[in-house]
């Protein structure tokens, strides 16, 4: 008789799921610890140690995700203070020095051949801080291709500024004509190369400034969010042990839950701090600087328009628009002030203590006192009077140059003192947060711990 062919039993479901777990291959590993998590959830050591674990992984998350955001936020604020504040109120002292180096040149020429040694010293001192500063910029403006841009810009036309200033001034004390063409052309380029450059290098790095505020500003989301789906875990299991047990305290996740809930306090106490810090710094320190400087250049263009009426006598006319025909530095002068009237009365309105208020007072009376004087000057001179307009122009004593410093001096008096209301503000932002994310992270481990010590003393029950 034939043997009969080999006819393989069909394989059982236990047969076939255990072969299938002896093949090797990640499907083989991810089905066994299916299983194994199936099965240990019908037990109940199984599922307290499910529930131990991810009540665990839940707080070591919150922990390290509220060291992260705040870690970024921490640093935005370091970055307000420190790095994009400070650039944002060099590229405003650069685009400050040029403009001061622009009047100071045109009052030097009208003086005379001999040029006043503190004119002089003025418009050399200008120079040298705008040169100064930008280098510090270009050091500094790292990874930002407009402040590079403009930088260049600067580079470039400082130098043949500064010496088309100087042909003027060679012009002048020989008498030649000649003179006040070579100073209208330098006013010419720093008005429509270098200022232009430095106001785009000051919007520029004031940009930055804002991005850093609104990345110190942002809430932390997940860290919160973290923070209270591990509170809510923690509070259940703490919960269901009481239902089965009737323990009321378990000393690990007691633990486990009060370090959560400092490190959720903490952070929401300590982010709402820096924000608010941050805010008036922005709001009473950062804006009224911005105001304040923007107001100081207007005054420095107004004089400079000033002088150079004088200086081209009529010679440079408008040749388009409105005021074709007109006087350019003179209608120059006048929007410069009507801007510069504007935006102290804004300030008066940002400053919000009397230290802030008084000096831009005393600066929009300063002004009031600098437009009559103007008036009459324009007058003297239009009368053909053109020594008695100079003497009401750059005189020592009740000329407009005098009523020009007295703005100055008090809108640098209130530069000075929002500046420092900034830095407090912003420095007081920084440091609420100050040991939060090293502390987060630490507190973060510690209630894992505590969770882990908390579910191992139930289980230890069951042995």
């Amino acid at each position: 008789m034939a043997n009969p062919p080999n006819v393989r039993e069909p394989e059982t479901r236990e047969s076939a799921a255990r072969v299938a777990a002896q093949r090797p291959g990640t499907h083989r590993s991810w089905a066994e610890t299916r299983e194994q998590l199936r099965a240990a959830a019908t037990t109940e050591p199984g599922r307290l140690w499910i529930i131990g674990t991810v009540v665990a992984l839940l707080v070591v998350a919150f922990g390290g995700v509220t060291a992260w955001e705040i870690s970024d936020r921490s640093a935005a604020a370091s970055d307000v203070v420190n790095r994009s504040q400070p650039l944002s109120a060099d590229a405003a002292s650069i685009y400050r020095s040029l403009a001061d180096a622009d009047t100071a040149a045109a009052s030097g020429f009208l003086a005379g051949g001999q040029e006043p040694l503190d004119v002089r010293k003025r418009y050399d001192t200008d120079i040298a801080t705008a040169s100064r500063l930008r280098v510090k910029a270009a050091a500094n403006t790292t990874g930002s291709a407009e402040s590079a841009q403009q930088i260049a810009i600067l580079n470039e036309q400082l130098p043949l500024y500064n010496g088309l200033v100087e042909q003027a001034r060679a012009n002048n004390r020989q008498g030649f004509p000649v003179g006040g063409a070579y100073l209208r052309f330098a006013n010419q380029k720093m008005s429509t190369s270098l200022l232009p450059a430095a106001q785009k290098l000051y919007e520029a790095e004031t940009g930055r400034l804002y991005d850093d505020y609104d990345e110190a500003d942002t809430w932390p989301y997940a860290a919160t969010a973290l923070g209270l789906v591990a509170l809510g875990g923690l509070v259940w299991v703490q919960r269901r042990n009481y239902l089965r047990t009737n323990r009321v305290f378990n000393h690990g996740l007691l633990a486990a839950t009060a370090a959560s809930t400092v490190v959720l306090l903490w952070l929401v106490v300590g982010h709402a701090v820096a924000s608010s810090d941050l805010s008036t710094s922005r709001t009473h320190g950062q804006e009224s600087l911005k105001v304040l400087n923007d107001a100081r250049i207007s005054s420095l263009q107004a004089r400079a328009n000033e002088n150079l009426t004088l200086v081209a006598r009529g010679a440079v006319l408008n040749d388009s628009g409105k005021d074709k025909g007109k006087d350019l530095y003179e209608t120059s002068f006048t929007k410069e002030m009507a801007s510069l009237s504007d935006q102290l009365g804004a300030a008066v309105k940002l400053a919000d203590d009397s230290a802030g208020k008084v000096p831009v007072q005393k600066a929009k009376d300063d002004m009031t006192a600098w437009q009559g004087r103007h008036t009459a000057a324009r007058r003297t001179d239009d009368s053909g009077d053109y020594d008695g307009a100079l003497t009401q122009v750059i005189g020592a004593k009740g000329s407009t140059g005098e009523c020009f410093d007295q703005v100055d001096q008090a809108l640098d008096s209130a530069i000075a003192h929002e500046q420092h209301e900034f830095t407090t503000a912003a420095s007081d932002g920084r440091g609420a947060l100050t040991g939060l994310p090293l502390g987060a992270a630490v507190l973060g481990v510690l209630a894992a711990a505590g969770a882990g010590v908390g579910i191992s003393r139930r289980l230890a029950e069951y042995r």
